[in-house]
């Protein structure tokens, strides 16, 4: 059953965890359009105060924001007090497969610690409205090119951040199942791209850990190659195959959970575009839609990465009434057009 926004919830404050992150922020972006205020809380660590100046500069509107660590529960109270909360999207996570490998004890650490203090607070100030951002990485190794679905098994995530998501989804439903707590776990598969405006779009502290800043940094000349991590994997062309969302379609979609109510304890969605894209094909189609020619070479596997991930999203579509509405082109369209943009203003 869909709710109306005003039927859903007596105050539109919405509690939005590293909420200046890549998809934290399209998403803040997304609930101010729809009247919703988000309360923004993240600690910097792999995003930018700048951030803000953007979100206001799209929105004409300037956001609650609390500068710390969910791993305080002091601080994290402190938030929950000065605010009638009535919902929470947690993105606030280290996310990156391969540092995971090399620091396992800072992704259990941060990951499972937010999380948490921020039950212990959805508890003590009865919030029980949760959207989850959980991770394709939950299903491990696919064991063919086909599309995952939500009723595959999980639990034999390739690497550390994996299973911190598999860990943090376990920890949540088993307190959905004896509490009012109704978490909505979206396992998304490949975000990209930025806000159409090109004021907004992913702002990687150092070298970029997913594949199109990487692109774009490169063509901008800030990088001077891409490397393609491994051409040995069993797909097509060699390169590792994801399903590549638009940042904006990922961020329509945690809006949407947050209007939908279930009575199961809990509830899990794929988002993606349920079709399978190599690295190599990204990076020709990159260079066909901008033209602009691309420095790159073959390089080494990097740990915890997998042949195929793609998604069948056919779940979303039915029961959250969500759809991609943007192609891979327009995503690497409004991510070039943003890399040109904060390189003219600066940003970082």
């Amino acid at each position: 059953m869909e709710l109306s926004l005003s039927q859903m919830i007596e105050s539109k404050e919405i509690l939005v965890t590293g909420g200046t992150g890549f998809i934290g922020s399209h998403t803040v972006v997304e609930l101010i359009e729809l009247g919703y205020e988000p309360i923004i809380l993240d600690n910097w660590s792999n995003s930018s105060q700048a951030i803000l100046k953007q979100i206001s500069a799209i929105t004409g509107k300037d956001c609650v924001f609390y500068h710390g660590d969910m791993r305080d529960l002091e601080f994290l109270r402190s938030v929950f007090k000065k605010h009638s909360i009535s919902g929470v999207i947690h993105f606030a996570a280290f996310k990156a497969v391969a540092e995971s490998v090399e620091k396992p004890l800072h992704y259990y650490d941060n990951n499972l610690g937010a999380l948490l203090n921020l039950l212990k607070c959805l508890e003590e100030f009865e919030v029980n409205k949760i959207v989850f951002s959980s991770s394709c990485t939950v299903y491990g190794v696919a064991n063919s090119l086909d599309p995952l679905t939500e009723e595959m098994p999980v639990g034999k995530p390739n690497s550390p951040y994996g299973w911190t998501k598999w860990m943090a989804e376990q920890i949540l439903m088993d307190i959905a199942k004896g509490t009012s707590l109704r978490p909505i776990f979206l396992r998304y598969f490949n975000p990209m791209g930025a806000h159409v405006s090109g004021k907004l779009g992913e702002l990687p502290l150092g070298p970029p850990n997913n594949v199109l800043p990487y692109i774009t940094q490169t063509a901008a000349g800030i990088r001077k190659e891409l490397t393609i991590f491994g051409n040995d994997y069993d797909t097509p062309d060699g390169t590792c195959v994801r399903d590549y969302i638009h940042v904006m379609d990922v961020a329509k979609a945690h809006v949407k959970s947050l209007m939908h109510s279930f009575e199961s304890a809990f509830e899990v969605f794929n988002l993606g575009t349920g079709k399978g894209t190599s690295v190599l094909e990204l990076v020709q189609l990159f260079e066909q839609v901008t033209s602009k020619k691309l420095n790159y070479h073959f390089g080494a596997r990097r740990p915890g990465d997998v042949d195929a991930l793609y998604a069948d999203v056919s779940k979303a579509k039915k029961f959250l009434n969500w759809n991609t509405e943007r192609t891979i082109e327009d995503a690497i369209l409004d991510a070039w057009k943003w890399e040109q943009y904060r390189l003219e203003h600066e940003i970082s």
